[in-house]
């Protein structure tokens, strides 16, 4: 039997006046071992449409940023003799990061990126619901898991446990 823990409104208060601030409001990035730098970026690039905002080689160290949206980016890096720069395969036995989700910005979005992992082979292109949105997983060059998110519903109400979602091609 699963159970879901309920979700309450309970804000902390972050300021002098009693009055309720909301201290942050997203995530910025996103750091990645790789152990090919341009393989990494000519993926999210080519496939999923990231830009390559920055990019810099030195002495045993490769990196870039790739903006995902105004705020938010990927921050891969290539470390010479980096061990950890390949994914391991089993859902939460990947260490602190399990896998990367990203936010599609509409459905035409999420059609046309879904389109693209398929015809790279990343993905087999099952889309899930789970009630407040849509799951699409893929597989990176590295190996890593990720996931394309539709948030159908932005008050995350009704979320329940994946079911697979009849999809027209």
């Amino acid at each position: 039997m699963t159970t879901y823990l309920a979700v309450t409104q309970n804000p902390a208060t972050n300021s002098s006046d009693g009055m309720i601030m909301q201290l942050l409001n997203g995530l910025n990035h996103v750091a990645v071992l790789t152990g090919d730098l341009n393989r990494f970026t000519d993926f999210y690039t080519n496939v999923l449409g990231l830009e390559i905002v920055f990019a810099e080689t030195v002495p045993g160290f490769r990196h870039a940023i790739l903006r995902i949206g105004p705020d938010a980016w990927l921050h891969p890096a290539e470390i010479t003799g980096n061990t950890h720069a390949s994914a391991l395969p089993t859902m939460f036995a990947r260490g602190h990061l399990d896998h990367l989700a990203l936010t599609a910005a509409s459905q035409a979005a999420f059609d046309k990126l879904r389109a693209r992992l398929i015809e790279h082979g990343a993905s087999d292109g099952v889309v899930e619901t789970l009630g407040a949105f849509h799951s699409l997983w893929f597989e990176d060059p590295d190996g890593m898991q990720a996931e394309l998110v539709l948030i159908v519903d932005p008050g995350l109400r009704g979320i329940h446990a994946p079911r697979h979602l009849a999809v027209a091609d």
